[in-house]
């Protein structure tokens, strides 16, 4: 009796991947509270060029918020073993996010075909910060595609041997973060910045 008294009252530790995610996690934050801090400074500079973001953004930004719902979708699926669910929400992720990076270069590209210079002599301070902010979060969220690409093929071997939900749960927080992350730069950009 005392020993199952002494055992619930052990606090439950975190799994040591997930500790190792959130420690990332927050070191990234950190990152882009820097980058996005910087942009207000240097925005108050008279040099600082005006523009509208590129209307494809919106489109990206609905996108991202799609693939949240899918992995959440697929997360569940999988703890569920409905496993043709889960190949389903986790394909379906997979192809929004890289519609999500191919959005956000089309973006880019967009800004340079109204002669809005990111890179080089001709850029000015506030595409170059655009550029480089969201170039970075793109870089995140592709290693999320990688990292969904790897559960991807799991998903599809024949026989599933091990119903860990840890990896889709690692995956899921990371995916989620990213989101969050978006939605933070995209109404910093609109309404803050």
């Amino acid at each position: 009796m005392m020993t199952a008294l002494q055992e619930s009252s052990e606090p439950k530790r975190i799994h040591p991947h997930k500790f190792t995610l959130w420690v990332a996690l927050g070191s990234i934050v950190m990152m882009f509270a820097a980058l996005t801090s910087a942009y207000i400074v240097k925005k108050n500079q008279s040099s600082w060029l005006e523009f509208d973001l590129p209307r494809i953004f919106w489109y990206s930004t609905f996108t991202i918020l799609l693939s949240s719902v899918t992995i959440h979708l697929a997360l569940k699926a999988f703890k569920a073993r409905e496993m043709s669910r889960y190949r389903l929400f986790i394909t379906t992720t997979a192809i929004l996010g890289v519609l999500f990076i191919l959005m956000q270069w089309w973006g880019f590209r967009d800004l340079e075909s109204r002669h809005i210079a990111l890179t080089g002599p001709k850029s000015n301070s506030a595409a170059s910060f655009l550029f480089v902010i969201t170039g970075l979060h793109m870089v995140h969220v592709l290693g999320g595609v990688i990292a969904l690409l790897v559960i991807f093929v799991r998903a599809y071997r024949v026989r599933v041997k091990n119903y860990s939900s840890l990896p889709i749960e690692l995956v899921g927080t990371y995916w989620h973060f990213v989101d969050a992350l978006w939605i933070y730069l995209f109404i910093f950009y609109n309404w803050i910045g």
